[in-house]
């Protein structure tokens, strides 16, 4: 006897960035498809809200899209008709020290070198931007293919494989130098001591020069919504407010796609996805948790070094060695006194943010996971260092820790905002060591989320390699 009929070729679960470009991947090449959202709308951990006054608008977790601009899939998507309008600020990113100065990252790569008075610079990151549609591709692509491009793949392996401290200190001849590629490394979330450690640094770096680190006008919601406007104009449908906790509460469909955490996708999917791969799911690991404000002030953060004021990006933590030391007490489980401190100021570039002559901050710290310590007091003492009066200009701040992100976004288990740890093969193999990390045993199920292959970011690369997965069993089912 025949079952219900079929509903979709294709239901993803989960609405964020990589279920979006997914649903995009799916819907583009014809497929019928639906994606559902237990919030109330979509966006995962790209969302823009007024959490603080009214009249300011900040981004509740993602904030500067380096990886977003440089995004083969989200380039390849007139998302511009949609609505969506990256931003770039005159300096991408900048990182005070103490006596006023600071490294920059400007979008050239001679410029930047000029900037620090460090031709490491150029030396390190030139050869690479040159080449960088194929460095991304090889990176931002599977891992077990036959490389498209072997020798910008192998120019990237050789400077990735380093920790991010050995390679600052080799490479780069200035301490401005130096702490501007530990404050973009950090990003990885995990101590710069650690092997491949500077494949995050290359990367962002890279992205820089060859895309900008720009913000999405309006807030980070902006990505999602267009991507949403997208895939409706494709015919694909959004169905928000609903919460899955079991695969059979689904419409009936060709293939399930989870933007969910592994464990997520396990427990809906029970007993369609064997109990060893459901086991092998539960070794996955996750890093280090953030604690995060946002700040609504009454003017620009009165840097002492003048291009902090006007960078997108600023990163504060002092030199590469006190950037190095607060992310090896993290790595440890514990609280830094002075931690590194990822500062995103939206509105230097994008006057939306706030009402005339204010401006909104974006500022958060890494901490323990599952952390409930109130950083709050840390946070300001750093800011305060390298850009006195800063505490005078708040009008507001709204405070969330690890716990409470972990609350808002499932995903962000323990307050990780990266989809798992990116230390150690798992930097490289996620969930799983396998050829084809988004693929499950189940024919019909896939994980499309940042916690595979080629990880966090909002790029939607997951998204967009689970969805070719699904499309070749699609046409294998047809």
């Amino acid at each position: 006897m025949p079952g219900p009929p079929i509903e979709y070729d294709a239901v993803i679960v989960g609405a964020g960035p990589n279920g979006l470009a997914a649903a995009a991947a799916l819907a583009g090449a014809g497929a019928s498809v639906l994606v559902v959202e237990q919030d109330e709308r979509p966006g995962g951990g790209c969302r823009s809200a007024e959490l603080t006054l009214p009249g300011f608008v900040h981004d509740v977790c993602s904030a500067v899209h380096p990886t977003g601009a440089a995004s083969p899939f989200l380039r390849s998507l007139a998302l511009s008709e949609h609505g969506l309008s990256w931003l770039h600020p005159e300096v991408l990113a900048a990182h005070p020290l103490d006596g006023g100065s600071a490294g920059v990252l400007l979008r050239g790569v001679q410029d930047t070198a000029r900037a620090l008075d460090d031709p490491g610079w150029r030396r390190l990151l030139g050869p690479l931007v040159t080449r960088w549609d194929d460095v991304s591709d090889s990176v931002l692509g599977p891992l077990l293919r036959l490389p498209r491009h072997p020798l910008a793949l192998a120019a990237f392996g050789v400077r990735a494989l380093w920790p991010a401290t050995t390679l600052a200190r080799r490479a780069l001849g200035t301490d401005a130098g130096r702490a501007l590629f530990a404050g973009i490394a950090a990003h990885s979330v995990t101590a710069l001591e650690r092997p491949l450690t500077a494949a995050a640094g290359i990367m962002l770096a890279g992205a820089g020069h060859a895309a900008g680190w720009p913000v999405a006008r309006g807030g980070s919601q902006a990505i999602v919504d267009a991507l949403g406007a997208h895939l409706a104009s494709l015919g694909g449908r959004i169905e928000t407010g609903r919460l899955v906790t079991r695969i059979d509460e689904l419409p009936r469909a060709r293939a399930v796609l989870f933007d969910t955490t592994p464990q997520a996708m396990a427990d809906i999917a029970g007993e369609r996805l064997p109990a060893r791969y459901r086991h092998r799911l539960t070794r996955f690991r996750y890093g280090p948790g953030v604690f995060k404000i946002d700040y609504a002030l009454d003017g620009p953060v009165p840097w002492t070094a003048e291009p902090c004021r006007r960078a997108g990006t600023v990163h504060v933590g002092g030199t590469l060695d006190e950037v190095a030391s607060a992310e090896a007490e993290v790595a440890r489980g514990r609280h830094p006194e002075r931690p590194f401190v990822l500062v995103a100021q939206q509105s230097v570039v994008d006057p939306t943010r706030a009402p005339s002559g204010k401006h909104t901050l974006w500022v958060y710290c890494h901490v323990p996971a599952g952390s409930t310590l109130d950083m709050t007091g840390a946070i300001e003492a750093q800011l305060e260092r390298f850009a006195p009066g800063f505490s005078d200009l708040v009008l507001a701040r709204a405070v969330t820790t690890s716990v409470e992100l972990a609350t808002y976004n499932p995903n962000c288990v323990g307050g990780d905002i990266g989809g798992g740890a990116n230390d150690g093969l798992q930097l490289l193999f996620r969930p799983i060591m396998s050829p084809h990390p988004h693929r499950t045993p189940a024919p019909d199920i896939f994980l499309c989320s940042s916690s595979t292959h080629p990880g966090g970011g909002v790029h939607g690369m997951c998204g967009y390699w689970a969805a070719r997965e699904a499309l070749r069993h699609l046409e294998g089912a047809a």
